[in-house]
């Protein structure tokens, strides 16, 4: 059976990290790595549904400022991804500025499963619709550059289509797509 969601945790203790991979078994495959610095080998963001992410990795951390600044990596690889924050030490301030960098929601541990389970539905929905809009912006970009295009170029299909790098067939395609 394939479970619904992929998450992306980040969480370096491996005992929180069994406990979330059994709290969420039956809803979610779970891609863990547990320091921030191995993002740059994992695959790509865009295959995540969510994130769900520890905001401290050395036992003498509790500022969050790890965290925090992988919220910023994680927006940056993929700004539509969702992001859950888990953790320990948490206070308003931390919350304030973990949701201003663009986390969906902030859990402490320790974590009640059925609010976990919630949190990261309501994330991957998130990413969904974000994605969505996304695709849906890009559909509207290129709509708009080609209406452009054949203004600028009074109607004329060869015209339009050399100024936006397209073959004829490939902008007749696309005007038919658009209904233009």
């Amino acid at each position: 059976m394939k479970t619904p969601y992929r998450i992306l945790l980040i969480e370096n203790d491996t005992a929180v990290a069994q406990a979330i991979r059994l709290a969420l078994r039956e809803i979610a495959e779970l891609d863990i790595l547990t320091d921030p610095a191995e993002l740059h080998a994992s695959p790509s963001f865009h295959s995540y549904d969510a994130a769900l992410l520890d905001m401290n990795f050395q036992p003498d951390q509790r500022d969050g400022r790890a965290g925090l600044e992988t919220i910023d990596r994680l927006r940056a690889a993929d700004p539509s991804l969702a992001i859950v924050m888990l953790t320990v030490f948490g206070g308003v301030a931390i919350a304030v500025e973990a949701f201003k960098r663009g986390a969906s929601d902030f859990l402490l541990k320790p974590w009640r499963n059925d609010r976990l389970v919630d949190a990261l539905r309501a994330a991957a929905a998130l990413t969904k619709r974000q994605r969505a809009s996304a695709a849906m912006s890009l559909e509207e970009m290129e709509r708009h550059a080609i209406e452009r295009a054949l203004a600028r170029a009074d109607g004329n299909i060869s015209h339009a289509a050399a100024a936006l790098g397209l073959t004829r067939p490939a902008l007749y395609r696309r005007i038919e797509k658009h209904g233009l």
